[in-house]
C-alpha cells in the first residue's frame, strides 16, 4: 500500500509541475488560464491522497473552480474592453 501512495503522489507531483511549465510557458493566455486551474486541481487530488479531504474541497472550490472563472471573468471584460475603443464608463 505504501508503495502505490508514493508513485501516485510522485506522479501527481510531475503533473503539477508540467502543468505549471504550460501555464508559464504558454502563448495563449486561456491556456496558462486553465493549465493554472489545472495545477490546483492536482493539488487538491494530492491532498485528497494525502488524507487531508477538507484542505482538498477548499483547494477545488477555490484555487482551481473561483479563481479560474474569476481570471476568465476579467479576461473577458478586458477585451470587451478593448472592442469598445478603451472607453471608461
Amino acid at each position: 500500500m505504501g508503495m502505490l501512495m508514493t508513485a501516485m503522489t510522485v506522479l501527481l507531483c510531475i503533473a503539477m509541475i508540467v502543468a505549471a511549465f504550460v501555464a508559464i510557458a504558454g502563448k495563449s493566455l486561456p491556456i496558462a488560464i486553465l493549465s493554472a486551474g489545472l495545477v490546483s486541481l492536482v493539488a487538491s487530488v494530492l491532498f485528497l491522497v494525502l488524507a487531508s479531504p477538507d484542505v482538498a474541497m477548499t483547494e477545488a472550490a477555490i484555487g482551481s473552480g473561483l479563481t479560474t472563472f474569476l481570471f476568465f471573468f476579467v479576461l473577458g471584460r478586458v477585451r470587451k474592453g478593448e472592442h469598445d475603443g478603451g472607453e471608461h464608463d
